[in-house]
């Protein structure tokens, strides 16, 4: 799904800033990975949600529009509130604001039994944007707070390495989520309304839970009020474009996610039913763990260039084992059970694998370069699965993942360098551009509606052309000051 996302608090902590947190990172991570599983499960609902409602393509896309929308909504309500007044979380603290937008969060999963109960969509919708409401607020206040658990040099590299955990978050929800629509709460096994409560109010006393370890936990505390900032963001060149790309970015990725399901149901890719379909959905999100955790890698400056290969092959062959065993669960007459495909079968996969660590190779470091070369492998995916049919078609559209994998840090860091005094109000404006994912599946679901659920893909592929430009225009820029690397 979307990635970290970089904020600058206004203010130090005022105990812990440069001492050993460890524990209090670890407790921060958890919001990562329980935030990426929370959206990664509109995959799921998606075509439950589809079914049970008799909706169309593009009816079943406002899922994401409720979803996405509320991104847009709050953040921009919280721009407003921070250029006028001053940041509104630095004034309450960051750990308050976390409790807070967890106990959001789970008021929004605890509604969808009630909206199961009256039969109706809409409600539905209100319970989603109310829960991505939560999800906004806790991306706003844990992100930032993250980077100041510890030493400032090393900001980026826990930020990555919590970017993995909600990346585990979005490659395990298709699988729990499959699991539990459409089999341990399914009626008799067929698809009811009825199957959504119980996983839904199992999410909400999750993060209440999580509430309550934030609450009581001893974290390092920042204080201080923060001053309304001057001047506009918008007058640099990088961040306006920037913006475009986060746009057509999150809006591409949501939307290839939204319709996988669907798509590897149609007779003409492996005509699987939806419940299996949503298994092979760990392979999208869980490309992009791999290709985050290998770019982290490829793009440090603290690992020798000798030993980047090494650690990148071996990272991801982890990371590919984690996903196999994943995806072997199956439940059936009431028991878990386990059911590998043949590791042959994983042959595609593996060499798209090799080709996302080629495509680091190629852009040798340089975080524009890889952007482009990265833009330009998801267009001839996205044609190969518009146009091929079967298992071609099948990893073609799951390999997208991979490639999606370095792309928000990447865009977002280009976006906002050389901002200065205005990197948080142009954090805040990068924010609300993930409303990207609120439009662009009502678009390809309308295409989907009109020409087909495998014509649909190739819908995406304006928005990867316009990324690649952005990285090789970011990369020349940065060339001509003398910040390349």
């Amino acid at each position: 799904m979307a990635g970290a996302i970089e904020t600058r608090p206004a203010t130090a902590p005022t105990t812990g800033a440069t001492g050993s947190n460890a524990g209090a990172f670890a407790t921060v991570t958890l919001l990562f990975f329980f935030w990426g599983f929370i959206t990664c499960m509109n995959d799921v609902l998606i075509p439950f949600l589809k079914e049970s409602f008799k909706l169309t393509y593009f009816q079943s896309g406002l899922v994401q529009f409720a979803f996405f929308g509320a991104f847009f909504v709050v953040s921009l309500i919280y721009f407003f509130i921070s250029v006028a007044s001053g940041d509104p979380i630095n004034r309450v603290g960051y750990q308050r604001a976390i409790v807070l937008s967890l106990v959001i969060c789970a008021a929004g999963c605890a509604l969808f039994a009630p909206a199961a109960g009256a039969v109706s969509y809409p409600f539905f919708l209100g319970a989603l944007f109310l829960l991505a409401t939560g999800v906004t607020i806790l991306q706003i206040a844990a992100n930032p707070y993250a980077a100041i658990l510890g030493p400032p040099e090393n900001a980026s590299a826990r930020l990555n390495l919590a970017q993995g955990f909600n990346s585990l978050g979005t490659t395990i929800a298709p699988i729990a989520g499959g699991l539990l629509l459409y089999k341990i709460f399914a009626s008799g096994g067929e698809v009811t309304l009825d199957a959504i409560k119980t996983p839904y109010l199992i999410y909400a006393g999750m993060f209440l839970a999580l509430a309550i370890v934030i609450a009581v936990s001893k974290l390092p505390a920042i204080g201080g009020g923060a001053a309304a900032e001057s001047g506009n963001a918008l007058a640099f060149p990088q961040l306006r474009f920037g913006m475009a790309a986060i746009f057509l970015y999150v809006g591409a990725e949501v939307a290839i996610g939204s319709f996988l399901v669907s798509f590897m149901a149609h007779e003409s890719v492996m005509g699987w039913p939806e419940g299996v379909a949503s298994l092979y959905l760990a392979y999208y999100w869980g490309g992009a763990m791999i290709g985050r955790l290998c770019g982290a890698t490829a793009m440090s400056t603290t690992i020798a260039p000798q030993k980047k290969p090494l650690y990148m092959v071996l990272t991801a062959a982890a990371l590919l084992g984690l996903i196999y065993v994943a995806t072997a669960v199956r439940f059936e007459e009431g028991q878990l059970q386990m059911e590998f495909m043949k590791p042959t079968e994983l042959i595609p996969f593996s060499i798209l694998i090799a080709l996302c660590l080629a495509a680091f190779g190629i852009g040798k470091g340089k975080p524009g370069t890889i952007l482009g070369v990265f833009g330009m492998a998801i267009v001839a995916l996205l044609v190969a699965s518009g146009v091929a049919t079967g298992k071609v078609a099948l990893w073609a559209a799951l390999g997208a993942g991979l490639f999606n994998s370095i792309m928000w840090s990447n865009i977002f860091t280009l976006a906002i360098d050389d901002l200065g005094e205005h990197t948080s109000q142009g954090s805040s404006l990068l924010v609300m551009m993930i409303v990207g994912g609120a439009l662009f599946p009502l678009l390809m679901g309308a295409v989907a509606d009109n020409y087909g659920i495998r014509e649909a893909f190739f819908a995406p592929i304006i928005s990867y052309v316009y990324i690649a430009w952005y990285g090789w225009w970011s990369q020349r820029r940065l060339n001509a000051k003398g910040l390349a690397t």
